[in-house]
This record gives C-alpha cells, structure tokens and sequence, in this order.
C-alpha cells in the first residue's frame, strides 16, 4: 500500500491519508479484510507522528472503511461502497446545481454546459 504525502496542498497529512485509502478501497485495489499497516509502520514509513494516523483511522473508521480490533490490527471493512458512492455524488450534484444556477443567470446554454461537463469528465489531471 503506497500513500503518498503532498506539502504542496492545504490538505491536511492525515486527510490526504484518508482520502487514498478510501480510492483504494473504492477502486478494489484494497479488499474487504485486507490488512492495512499499523498505526506505527505507517507513521514511520510517512515520516509523520502517529497521532496523525490515528486521526486518519479514527476518520476511517467511523466512515465505516475500516475497522479495528485491538491485538489484531485494522483491517478494510465489509463497509457500503454503494453509500459512499451515494455521498460522493450528492456532492457533485450540489457542485452541479451552482453551476447551473451559474449559467441560467449568465445566460450560458445548456449545450454549452454539458460541452463544458464532457471536457472536464474526460480531462486528466
């Protein structure tokens, strides 16, 4: 498992930590019961503090990612891609709705939006 720590973002370490393992989960490179490193080998592979892993996990775990069993370690949990897919585009529909509140008072046509839509979709960063 390789989680790759960014200094050039305002994203917090330990969100940047949570938001990859949850793309790995969601994209089945990290199975349901799939060991995940302790709190102490990540910190030390990171070079980061524990504490900030454990507020990683903690986020984990409550969003039902992982779960963890104490002499066992954590593990990726049996949790409900379809819920957090479910979450993930409410968020984007709220992004869509903005945008579309955008164009109708600017006077920007539909076709124009979804061509916009479509180039950004397929975009790569």
């Amino acid at each position: 498992m390789e989680i790759i720590i960014s200094s050039n973002t305002s994203k917090p370490i330990y969100e940047q930590i949570t938001s990859q393992i949850k793309a790995m989960i969601m994209s089945g490179e990290l199975q349901t019961g799939d060991p995940i490193p302790s709190m102490r080998a990540l910190a030390k592979s990171l070079h980061i503090s524990v504490i900030t892993v454990q507020k990683a996990y903690e986020d984990l775990q409550r969003d039902g990612f992982i779960e963890t069993t104490v002499g066992r370690g954590s593990f990726v949990s049996a949790q409900n891609k379809d819920f957090y897919q479910e979450e993930q585009q409410r968020r984007a529909e709220e992004h869509l709705q903005s945008a579309v509140d955008i164009a109708r008072t600017s006077g920007i046509p539909l076709e124009k939006l979804v061509e916009l839509l479509s180039m950004f979709y397929q975009e790569e960063d």
